[in-house]
């Protein structure tokens, strides 16, 4: 027995040297040694119930010290099964890898074979770089892989860097990539929004977020909605490519992939777009469109339609370009080139239409026409004025060679036909109801019993005409100021003499329904492809491409942007005194 203790203590005291003391041949070896390397034992124990096989370290003055391929772990106990290759730290542990990554958590269990550490327990993962600056995740369960670099959580976890504050149910960090993936209730809260989403990659280098499924950022001043989208959280900048809507400046903006630029406070939208004005209880839908916040300006092509939402009676304009410009009381609207619009019995069409929302006056401008009911009426310019109050229309005034035509009903051959230098129409509750001719005034028109047999057509000059209307149909004519005409049967009145000088009916072109405002181009416009909206973004390659693009802010705006357009100069309408 005496012969046995010496024993026994030489081979406790070799164990506890061989903990504390490493070899220089060891050193060497570590970084391609799979086996995890005792650099500091301390105070050496063994319990075979509780730890079966295992080697039992605690600290003395100093914390117990392992090593394993380029990563150093520190703890108050250690628990290393050897043979396994597997390691239990607990209390104050610290494992760091490079000069980079730290863990800090109560407890670890590290698994050699496979470099795969659990931490849990106030879990602390830093990454400190002079490119991400600092980076705190904290959790209470952490698994971090060492051969893929990464690191992962699955019952909610917070991120902080120098720009944001991250949460999320569940997450994985991508190290070499300076990469985030949040899953499940992921919320980021910033001095200037809040953003929340159902899943997000977060580049800590860039800032930059990609969003996926349902997702909302709140500024001061905006909110934001997307399903898929870009979102760069330092200059608040970026788009939506999936159900997108952006509520911004008294507006709703919809599009299949809407752009949004709080520095230059600007909006854009490509395809399908409605931009809905909240205050004025109108839209405007198109294929594209800008929204600028500090001229309180919308600019829509392709496709452009303004809609004044009224009960049961709405206004539809349409131009190759729209522009909707000023504060809500004061707001104008500009219908560019090929213009027309669509009300229930009243539409138009000209070069330009310029509408002002402070005084109620719309003018057609160009080459105006006008239908109501079956009545064309033609002149220099057309001017319509609405009640400010009631919101409905209210007079009609067409400035030199004012014209009204319409096909006589029961012959279907014959026109009847009004003419003068100017008109003035006047509305009740939206139905034309007086028409006034005045200066050099001409009528032709075809006269009918109540059998509907023509009794004459009348042809008569005078100084002023008033005609009622009655179910946008004349009712009746009244001349002012000695009249010079007679009621001539039709085989005594000539088919030359029948038309007025001036006449040119254009019932081909008359705009019967909503739809008829646009044309064939309108209707066969190729719409601009939106990648993306299946397939998952590829967020690692769109980081490289914006990083190479980050000097040239139009090319690293999102690629299905169009560049802005604006109005030709030599078009643009012109408020008429």
């Amino acid at each position: 027995m005496k012969e046995i203790l010496p024993l026994v203590l030489f081979f406790c005291f070799s164990v506890v040297s061989s903990a504390q003391i490493t070899t220089k041949e060891q050193a060497n070896d570590t970084t391609n040694s799979k086996q995890i390397n005792i650099v500091y034992g301390a105070n050496f124990t063994k319990d075979e119930t509780k730890y079966p096989g295992a080697s039992i370290f605690s600290k003395d003055k100093r914390q117990v010290q392992f090593e394993h391929q380029g990563a150093d772990l520190w703890c108050d106990v250690a628990i290393y099964f050897q043979k396994e290759n597997r390691l239990e730290a607990i209390g104050n542990v610290l494992l760091k890898q490079g000069d980079s990554i730290q863990l800090i958590s109560d407890k670890i269990d590290y698994e050699g074979d496979i470099k795969l550490a659990k931490a849990w327990g106030d879990v602390l993962l830093e990454s400190r770089t002079s490119e991400t600056g600092n980076m705190e995740l904290t959790t209470d369960t952490l698994r971090l892989n060492r051969v893929t670099q990464e690191a992962y959580y699955q019952d909610n976890g917070t991120v902080v860097d120098s720009a944001n504050t991250l949460t999320s149910k569940i997450g994985r960090y991508f190290m070499e990539l300076k990469k985030f993936q949040f899953l499940d209730s992921v919320h980021i809260d910033n001095p200037q929004y809040i953003l929340d989403s159902e899943q997000l990659d977060y580049y800590t280098t860039s800032k930059n977020a990609y969003m996926y499924g349902p997702s909302t950022i709140v500024g001061e001043e905006y909110k934001i909605y997307c399903e898929r989208g870009f979102y760069d959280t330092k200059i608040e900048s970026g788009y939506g490519i999936k159900n997108t809507r952006i509520d911004y400046n008294n507006r709703i903006v919809k599009g299949d992939s809407v752009y949004f630029d709080k520095a230059r406070e600007f909006a854009s939208a490509t395809n399908n777009i409605t931009v809905t004005d909240t205050i004025n209880n109108g839209l405007i839908r198109a294929h594209y469109a800008e929204v600028f916040k500090a001229k309180d300006s919308v600019f829509a092509t392709k496709r452009a339609v303004s809609i004044s939402v009224q009960e049961k009676d709405s206004l539809y304009v349409h131009g190759d370009t729209l522009m909707i410009t000023g504060k809500p009381e004061d707001r104008i609207l500009r219908a560019f080139r090929n213009a027309k619009f669509y009300k229930k019995d009243l539409s138009g069409k000209c070069d330009s239409i310029h509408s002002e929302q402070k005084t109620g006056i719309t003018q057609l401008i160009t080459n105006p026409i006008l239908w109501n009911g079956d009545n064309q009426m033609t002149g220099d310019s057309i001017h319509l004025k609405s009640n400010m109050e009631t919101e409905q229309l209210d007079s009609l005034i067409v400035l030199n060679n004012a014209f009204v035509v319409s096909l006589d009903s029961i012959s279907m051959t014959g026109y009847n036909q009004a003419k003068g230098k100017d008109l003035f129409g006047k509305f009740i509750e939206n139905e034309l109801k007086t028409i006034d001719l005045i200066k050099n005034t001409e009528v032709i028109y075809y006269m009918y019993n109540d059998d509907d047999e023509l009794i004459g057509i009348d042809k008569t000059i005078c100084s002023a005409i008033t005609i009622t209307m009655a179910n946008n149909d004349v009712e009746d004519l009244t001349f002012f100021t000695n009249p010079d005409g007679d009621i001539f049967p039709e085989k005594d009145l000539p088919e030359n003499s029948r038309i007025l000088k001036g006449f040119n009916w254009r019932g081909d072109e008359r705009i019967m329904t909503k739809d008829d405002i646009f044309d064939e181009d309108d209707n066969n416009i190729e719409l601009v492809v939106i990648k993306g909206i299946n397939n998952p973004i590829d967020t690692d390659a769109g980081e490289v491409e914006r990083n190479e693009n980050k000097s040239d802010p139009v090319n690293s705006l999102p690629p299905t942007r169009p560049k802005a357009l604006k109005p030709k100069q030599a078009t643009t309408p012109k408020k008429v005194q």
